[in-house]
């Protein structure tokens, strides 16, 4: 079966960085674009990033643009989140999505992301 699994999240101050791993299995990774989402209390999931079937083409929301980089690594079925300049409202979970192969990471819908992950809590606070 499909299974999306998150790791990497903690307590960090700001300005600090934590790497996000998401380890994928049960499906041709190389298929399919994966997207990092977060969602923080209160407010609703949005997604941060985004990275093409072949790690060419990378995608991010302007909040995170020039700290988050995200990429893959399709021999080892994971994609990673590298998080730098981390600030107090970064505070949230953090999901890694499958997207369906219609639409890539050209939608920002999370009906088109059909797999998901359990979550990694991220706290940015000194």
């Amino acid at each position: 079966q499909v299974q999306l699994v998150e790791s990497g999240g903690g307590l960090v101050q700001p300005g600090g960085s934590l790497r996000l791993s998401c380890a994928a299995s049960g499906f041709i990774f190389d298929y399919y674009a994966i997207g990092w989402f977060r969602q923080a209390p209160g407010k609703e999931r949005e997604r941060v990033s985004c990275v093409s079937s072949s790690g060419s083409r990378t995608y991010y929301a302007d909040s995170v643009k020039g700290r988050f980089t995200i990429s893959r690594d399709n021999a080892k079925n994971t994609v990673y989140l590298q998080m730098d300049s981390l600030k107090p409202e970064d505070t949230a979970v953090y999901y890694c999505a499958r997207t369906s192969r219609t639409y890539g990471c050209s939608t920002l819908n999370r009906a088109n992301y059909d797999y998901w992950g359990q979550g990694t809590q991220v706290t940015v606070s000194s």
